[in-house]
């Protein structure tokens, strides 16, 4: 079934299954309810006359600073039905950081999840001249501000309005009367290069983008999700939250980073959206469980995953040979049954986004009889751009481009992209606008990347970050982070080496994985942070890093390394909300750690 604009399949799909199927499961203390198609509809009906009767008309923008839960989904549908355009944020952000884009985009309404947000949005209210409303998702808050108020009030407010009947007809006479060309929400970028931009995406966009989701097969009406990623971010509101509602597959909300380990075998998903760095960190403690068993175990599991990667790659090419395949039957009843038993049973499928899969990662789970679809692209491009196949998956890439949205590689190796799902441009900024799509509709990516004879797109690295050593050479940083990642003892690495005689890194260690070492060499210590510095754990690590760099070009290995006794965190700075590092945040801070692996002060 194809859609014009998000509201229309929003209308369509609850006619379709009503009653008959589940569309969100939300968990309640220790127990996750369901709700209906029909049950949504009524919700969000209700809640959009309630927000009609609060004066809220089409185009007026309104904010969202909240944490996914069901009441996020209900604003959500409920703004752009009545033609209204939803500004959705972080709720990571500071004050400060969220009056400029509720500001720059003049909301109208802010919709907090709770007393927190509720109070940074009271602390910048006085500055904000646009806004009338503000609107609390959990009602157990304080505030003698008359312009707050409880969405459930909200709710009841249209219930009490209008019956049934006639609220259902006027959303379905607002609904037709919206445009596939009409912006229905803006998302801002991280502002990682100054203020952030608000990208401004119409219902054309994000139902292409949709339709091309769709059209590879990848969800299945019978599908059960598992949603943990930010819904404020286009890659989940897309890939997690439209494109499986377009289906009519059911989607159970995490209740938040930390239970996903408990959700997933609370409500047993078929498929997930995902990052790298929770597959990367699965994989890592999956590792370590091994190095703390006996030699036998080791053996057998090491063994397994050699085995299943072999298997795999056979079965891309159809090439399996009665011998492998009876090997790999082994493995996986030894092994590999019991990893899959511990993510609910039935999960056969991670669609990763948002940055860079390391190719042993993606090899680790597609060896232990996971699919994993590594996509990619931009919030300019709503935002899928490419993705793997399920039946067609080669790692390392990003699968190839939807048929729906041209890409070329540009003489510097840009990765240029043009199609439906190109954003209508920034909010109030033509200039920026102009910079990124071309008179000829490219957006200009950023990225560099190639085509793969299979016709898959890679990318190399961002464009930004390339090294140009001070012998003239090259550098992609990306690919040696993602290399030396693979060290048991790393969690995070930042390579440096802009303009420098060589190459440095600054890396996070897995603490879990230095105390194994340590207790290997008996090494005495009170404090987790001793380790870092210990001469012997120093060695191993080096050692480690010399075997992954063993086949890299002299001037691309890293010579020098520091380990940081902090963790990477989004509460500190160092990670965005979607897990990745911020670069230039950590190469500020630990300046002084840089200066003096360069020698310089």
């Amino acid at each position: 079934m194809k859609f014009t604009t998000v509201p229309e399949m929003f209308i369509k799909i609850c006619d379709e299954f009503a009653d008959s199927k589940t569309a969100y499961r939300y968990k309640v203390g220790e127990e996750y309810l369901d709700m209906s198609y029909e049950e949504l509809r009524d919700k969000v009906e209700c809640l959009a006359v309630g927000l009609l009767d609060l004066g809220v008309r089409a185009g007026d923008r309104i904010g969202i600073i909240a944490e996914n839960s069901l009441s996020w989904i209900l604003s959500d549908f409920a703004i752009i039905s009545i033609g209204a355009i939803d500004v959705p944020v972080f709720p990571s952000l500071t004050a400060k950081q969220a009056e400029y884009v509720f500001n720059d985009c003049e909301a109208a309404v802010v919709i907090v999840s709770n007393s927190f947000q509720l109070n940074k949005i009271l602390e910048i209210k006085p500055n904000m001249p646009n806004l009338r409303h503000i609107i609390v998702i959990d009602p157990d808050y304080k505030s003698s501000d008359l312009s707050v108020k409880t969405i459930n009030g909200l709710i009841d407010r249209g219930s009490k309005l209008k019956d049934k009947d006639e609220r259902r007809n006027l959303l379905i006479e607002s609904v037709a009367i919206i445009n596939p060309k009409d912006v229905f929400t803006i998302i801002y970028t991280s502002g990682t290069t100054g203020n952030p931009k608000g990208v401004m995406l119409t219902n054309e966009n994000v139902m292409s983008n949709v339709t091309g989701v769709t059209d590879l097969d990848i969800i299945k009406h019978d599908d059960v999700f598992l949603s943990f990623l930010p819904l404020c971010h286009s890659y989940e509101r897309t890939a997690g939250y439209y494109s499986p509602f377009s289906k009519g597959a059911t989607v159970a909300l995490a209740q938040s980073t930390e239970t996903v380990a408990t959700n997933i075998q609370e409500v047993s998903p078929t498929i997930m959206t995902t990052v790298p760095r929770l597959l990367e960190m699965i994989k890592k403690k999956v590792y370590a469980g091994v190095e703390r068993g006996s030699g036998a175990k080791k053996k057998i599991f090491y063994w397994a995953v050699k085995t299943g990667i072999d298997y795999f790659y056979a079965t891309q090419n159809n090439e399996v040979s009665y011998g492998l395949k009876k090997k790999y039957g082994i493995a996986d009843k030894l092994v590999f049954s019991k990893i899959r038993a511990k993510t609910g049973g039935k999960l056969d499928r991670f669609v990763s986004g948002g940055a860079g899969l390391p190719i042993d990662v993606c090899e680790f789970f597609l060896a232990a009889g996971f699919r994993v679809l590594e996509g990619y692209g931009l919030t300019e491009s709503s935002p899928v751009i490419a993705v793997n196949h399920p039946d067609s998956i080669e790692p390392g890439t990003v699968g190839p481009p939807f048929a729906n949205v041209d890409v070329k590689i540009a003489e510097d190796g840009e990765v240029l992209a043009r199609g439906l799902s190109i954003m209508k441009g920034y909010w109030n900024d033509p200039v920026a606008t102009k910079v990124a799509i071309d008179e000829e509709g490219w957006l200009y990516t950023g990225d560099i990347g190639l085509i793969t004879e299979k016709g898959n797109l890679k990318i190399v690295d961002r464009k930004k970050y390339l090294f140009v050593s001070t012998g003239g050479k090259n550098i992609a940083p990306q690919p040696i982070e993602q290399l030396l990642c693979q060290s048991a003892y790393i969690e995070h690495c930042v390579l440096l080496g802009d303009n420098r005689d060589y190459i440095t890194a600054l890396l996070t260690p897995d603490i879990s994985m230095l105390k194994i070492v340590a207790e290997n060499f008996d090494i005495k210590y009170d404090q987790d942070f001793e380790l870092i510095n210990h001469p012997k754990i120093l060695t191993a690590m080096k050692q480690d890093i010399d075997r992954l760099q063993n086949d890299l070009s002299k001037h691309e290995r890293v010579r020098k390394f520091h380990l940081l006794n902090e963790s990477f965190t989004v509460e500190s700075g160092e990670l965005t909300p979607k897990l990745s590092v911020k670069r230039h945040v950590v190469e500020r801070k630990y300046s002084f750690l840089i200066d003096k692996m360069y020698d310089i002060g």
